[in-house]
């Protein structure tokens, strides 16, 4: 039932909005009652933290898998931009809550899951500081703004990419991986 709960809200928050979904909403869609939200959730900004941890920490955990790969640093960014693209495919609703609701959530909780988006950016820039050091990047790259470029590209995907649309998440996370990888190689000048 909680994970039916959590699954029913990302619905509401994607399409209403965090504030304008109430736990009424939420209940009467799953024909139960609040005591059984409640039993679960001590709050919807409670549920709302959930969700963030729960898409942050799966995305930290499959980036640090790419990370120890052993692969070239241009291949663990490659992958990089593959996971964060077809997460967002895979994913879409629970990723437009992420993007779009962290501003409802307390202070604390925002400040937590601030520092893990913040480790996932971290992850970027030591593949990008790495790549360059190894020689596959340019050397006069800025590893932090490269990420951010990265993160900009990546991450505003959820506001317009159609899973039914004419690329796939693979075909759109090839043509990303190809702008951005081209862009900093090292074998493109440097």
């Amino acid at each position: 039932m909680k994970d039916r709960i959590k699954e029913q809200s990302i619905i509401f928050f994607e399409k209403k909005g965090f504030s304008e979904t109430s736990i009424q909403d939420i209940v009467e869609a799953l024909n139960v009652t609040k005591g059984t939200f409640y039993y679960y959730y001590s709050s919807k900004e409670q549920l709302l933290m959930e969700i963030h941890k729960e898409y942050i920490d799966d995305l930290l955990q499959r980036q640090q898998k790419i990370i120890d790969s052993g692969e070239s640093q241009n291949a663990k960014l490659k992958g990089i931009i593959h996971l964060l693209i077809s997460d967002i495919a895979r994913n879409g609703d629970s990723g437009k809550v992420f993007f779009r609701e962290m501003r409802h959530l307390a202070d604390e909780n925002a400040t937590e899951i601030k520092k893990r988006r913040e480790q996932f950016r971290l992850n970027i820039e030591e593949v990008i500081r790495e790549g360059a050091k190894k020689g596959e990047f340019k050397q006069r790259l800025q590893p932090d703004i490269t990420a951010l470029a990265v993160l900009g590209m990546t991450n505003w995907t959820y506001q317009w990419f159609n899973t039914a649309g004419e690329l796939t998440a693979d075909e759109l996370a090839e043509q990303y991986s190809s702008i951005i990888l081209d862009g900093i190689n090292m074998r493109n000048g440097g």
